[in-house]
C-alpha cells in the first residue's frame, strides 16, 4: 500500500485509509530515499502518533520534515512485522534507524565428531558442518589461546584429515607434545576418546568432573606401580588448574547465556556483548550502531533484533533495561533456534553483576572511542591550518608499494576518516607490466587504477591524498591526477627523515619547493604517522601473502613429470606447502598417480643433500 505519486503527500488522508492491523511501514523522501523503516501492532495508531500537533520528539519532528510520502505492508502477526522490519533495514539501512554496522561472525571450536579420532579446530562460518561447536569467542585469539591450551592439556590431534591420512610417521606436533600421535597409531581409540571427553567437559564448563577423574586415574596408577603413568597424569592435573585458575569463572552453574548492556555518550551509542558458556565468561565484544536519533531502549531493541535474527540465539539473553518488543522477539528467537528463549532485565545475584560489568565496559569503550575522536579531529585540524587546506579535512587516503628485489610488488590504499581506519575501504593492486624495482611506475599504476574509478563516481574523494615517498613518488600521483582530470585533492610525499626516525618525517606538498618538517609532539605529523604505518603494515601483509603463494608454486613447479593436476592434488592431499615439506617418500608414494619412483623425485628436489 502506498500513497499516489501524482499527488502531494496528504498526512491525514494517509492515515485515516490504514487498517488497525499489524505492518510494517516505510518514510520516504521527496527522491524515494527510504528514511526510516517501522512495524507496529495497529498501523493507524502507530503512523498517526507521528502526526499529531503535541508530538515534540527530535526524532520524530526531523523524520517528519524529511517525510514525502509512505508506503505500508500489513501483515498476519506481530513476528511477520517484526522479520520484514529487519529485511527491510537490512537492504535499505535508512539513516533515521538504528543500525548494526558491524556484522562480523564470531569464530567457535569445532569438534568434529565423525573422524576415528576427531580434530579439534578454530571455525568461523555457518554451524551447518557435522559435529559440535563451541563459542562463541568474542575474537580469533580468544580461540587460539583456548585450542593452545587444551593441546597442551589432552594433545588432540589439529591436523586436516588429509594429512593425517598421509602420515608414515609423528610429525612435529608430537615432538613438541601437543599431540598424542593417533595417526600413526601412538594411542589407542578408547585413550584418545577419553582425552576427547575430557576437552568437552572443560568446554561444558565441567571441570570438577575431569579433575576428579584425572585424580581418581592417578591414584590407580600409582597403585599398579606405573609411576611414569601416575606423574603424566599428576601433571595433566596441575596444569589444568592452573589453567583453571587463569580463567574467568562468572558462575557456579553451568549456565549458557548472552548479556548486553547498552551506553550513550553526546549523541553516541555503545552496546556490549558478553559471552558465558557453561558458567565461564568467553569474553566481550562492543558495538558502535548507527543511531541518528534514538534513545537507549530502541538501541537495544534493534540490537538484538538485528543481530540475533542472522544467529542463533542462547537461551538466556539478558539486558541492561526492558525494551517494548521483547516478548515478540523470545518467540521470534525461539521459533528460528528451536529452543526457547528468555529475554530478561529485572535480574539479582551474579546476573545483576553482569550487566553492571557490561554497563562499565560500554562506557568505558566509549569514553576511548570519543577520546581516540578527539586526537583525530585535532590532527586533521591541525592539518588544514599547516597546509593551508580550504577546510578541515573528513577523508584521508594513503599508498604505499612493497616487494622484494622487485617481485611480488603489491600496491596499498588506506582510507581513515574522522572515526579512523575505514578497513571496509582499504584496497590493495598487484602490479603486472613494469620493471621490476620501478616504484615510480608501480605508484602511477595503482594510483591509476584507483582515482579512475574516483573520477567515474565510484568512490569518494579524499580531500588528502598521503604518498609514502618523497618528490618523485609525489610527481607520479600528481601525473595520474591530472591526467584523470581530477583537482581539489591535496597531495602530500611522507618521506623518511635523515636517520629513517619517526619524528623527523619531511612532507613534501605539492608546489612547494622546500618539505615541511613538523614537530614531534605534533598531532598532524602523528595522524600522519598512523595512517602512513597502516598503508605499510597492509601493503608487506598482501605482498607476503602473494610472495608465499608464488614460492610454493614456484617450488613444485620445477620438479620434473610434476604437472599441474599432480601439483594441484599434492596441495590439496597435505594441506599446504608445509605439510609437503614435512611429508616423507612414502606419504608421497600414497598418492594416487605418482607412484614409488616420483615420489623419490619430488622428496629429493624438496630436500636437496639429504
Amino acid at each position: 500500500m502506498s500513497m499516489d505519486a501524482a499527488a502531494p503527500f496528504d498526512p491525514k488522508r494517509f492515515v485515516e485509509g490504514l487498517p488497525a492491523r499489524p505492518g510494517v511501514y516505510r518514510m520516504l523522501a521527496a527522491d524515494g530515499e527510504v528514511l526510516y523503516v517501522g512495524k507496529a501492532r495497529n498501523l493507524k495508531s502507530r503512523v498517526g502518533s507521528y502526526f499529531q500537533p503535541g508530538n515534540a520528539q527530535p526524532k520524530v519532528q526531523a523524520l517528519v520534515a524529511k517525510t514525502a510520502g509512505m508506503e505500508v505492508t500489513i501483515t498476519n502477526s506481530d513476528t511477520e512485522a517484526l522479520l520484514l522490519e529487519f529485511n527491510l533495514i537490512k537492504r535499505h539501512r535508512p539513516r533515521f534507524n538504528v543500525v548494526l554496522r558491524d556484522d562480523k561472525s564470531f569464530p567457535f571450536l569445532h569438534l568434529d565428531t565423525r573422524h576415528e579420532f576427531p580434530r579439534l579446530s578454530f571455525y568461523r562460518g555457518s554451524r551447518k558442518e557435522p559435529g559440535r561447536y563451541f563459542g562463541p569467542y568474542p575474537s580469533a585469539g580468544a580461540v587460539r589461546e583456548t585450542l593452545n591450551q587444551l593441546q597442551k592439556l589432552f594433545r588432540l590431534r589439529n591436523c586436516p584429515d588429509t594429512y593425517f591420512a598421509n602420515r608414515s610417521r609423528p610429525c612435529l606436533q608430537y615432538q613438541i607434545r601437543r599431540c598424542t600421535a593417533p595417526c600413526v597409531g601412538l594411542i589407542s581409540r578408547d585413550s584418545y576418546a577419553r582425552d576427547v571427553g575430557a576437552v568437552v567437559k572443560v568446554l561444558e564448563g565441567r571441570d570438577d568432573e575431569v579433575n576428579q577423574d584425572l585424580a581418581r586415574r592417578m591414584e590407580a596408577a600409582a597403585q599398579r606401580l606405573e609411576f611414569e603413568e601416575a606423574a603424566r597424569l599428576r601433571d595433566q592435573l596441575a596444569s589444568l588448574k592452573t589453567v583453571q585458575a587463569q580463567q574467568i569463572v562468572v558462575a557456579d552453574v553451568n549456565h549458557d547465556a548472552d548479556v548486553i548492556a547498552v551506553a550513550e555518550r553526546n549523541g553516541e551509542f555503545c552496546v556490549a556483548l558478553m559471552f558465558v558458556r557453561g558458567g565461564r565468561s568467553l569474553g566481550s565484544a562492543t558495538f558502535f550502531p548507527r543511531a541518528q536519533v534514538a534513545e537507549a531502549p530502541e538501541v537495544l531493541e534493534a540490537f538484538v533484533a538485528q543481530y540475533y535474527l542472522e544467529r542463533e540465539s542462547p537461551p538466556r539473553i539478558l539486558v541492561d533495561r526492558r525494551f517494548d518488543e521483547m516478548p515478540v522477539l523470545e518467540a521470534t528467537l525461539a521459533e528460528r533456534s528451536g529452543h526457547k528463549v528468555r529475554i530478561s532485565s529485572s535480574v539479582r545475584g551474579i546476573r545483576a553483576r553482569w550487566l553492571d560489568m557490561m554497563r562499565e565496559n560500554a562506557e568505558q569503550a566509549l569514553r576511548m572511542r570519543g577520546a581516540a575522536r578527539s586526537s583525530i579531529e585535532a590532527g586533521l585540524e591541525e592539518l588544514r591550518e599547516t597546509f593551508d587546506l580550504p577546510q578541515t579535512p573528513t577523508r584521508l587516503e594513503c599508498f604505499d608499494i612493497s616487494h622484494t628485489g622487485g617481485t611480488d610488488t603489491v600496491a596499498s590504499c588506506v582510507v581513515f576518516g574522522v572515526e579512523g581506519a575505514i578497513k571496509d575501504e582499504y584496497r590493495r593492486f598487484n602490479i603486472a607490466g613494469i620493471r621490476p624495482g620501478d616504484d615510480y611506475a608501480a605508484m602511477h599504476q595503482a594510483l591509476a587504477r584507483r582515482y579512475k574509478r574516483v573520477r567515474d563516481g565510484e568512490v569518494p574523494a579524499p580531500e588528502v591524498l598521503l604518498i609514502d615517498g618523497g618528490r618523485g613518488q609525489l610527481a607520479q600521483a600528481a601525473a595520474v591526477l591530472e591526467e584523470l582530470g581530477l583537482a581539489g585533492i591535496t597531495l602530500i610525499g611522507v618521506a623518511k627523515g635523515p636517520d629513517r626516525r619517526p619524528g623527523q618525517e619531511q612532507l613534501f606538498l605539492l608546489g612547494r619547493d622546500t618539505p615541511t618538517i613538523l614537530s614531534p609532539d605534533s598531532m598532524a605529523l602523528h595522524l600522519i604517522q598512523r595512517v602512513r604505518d597502516e598503508a605499510h603494515r597492509f601493503a608487506v601483509a598482501g605482498h607476503r601473502r602473494k610472495r608465499a603463494k608464488r614460492h610454493s608454486q614456484s617450488i613444485l613447479e620445477t620438479i620434473p613429470g610434476l604437472g599441474p593436476v599432480k601439483r594441484r592434488e599434492l596441495l590439496k592431499q597435505f594441506g599446504g606447502m608445509q605439510g609437503i615439506l614435512r611429508a616423507g617418500v612414502d606419504d608421497f608414494a600414497q598418492i594416487r598417480g605418482l607412484g614409488r619412483e616420483l615420489a623419490q623425485v619430488i622428496y629429493e628436489h624438496l630436500h636437496p643433500g639429504q
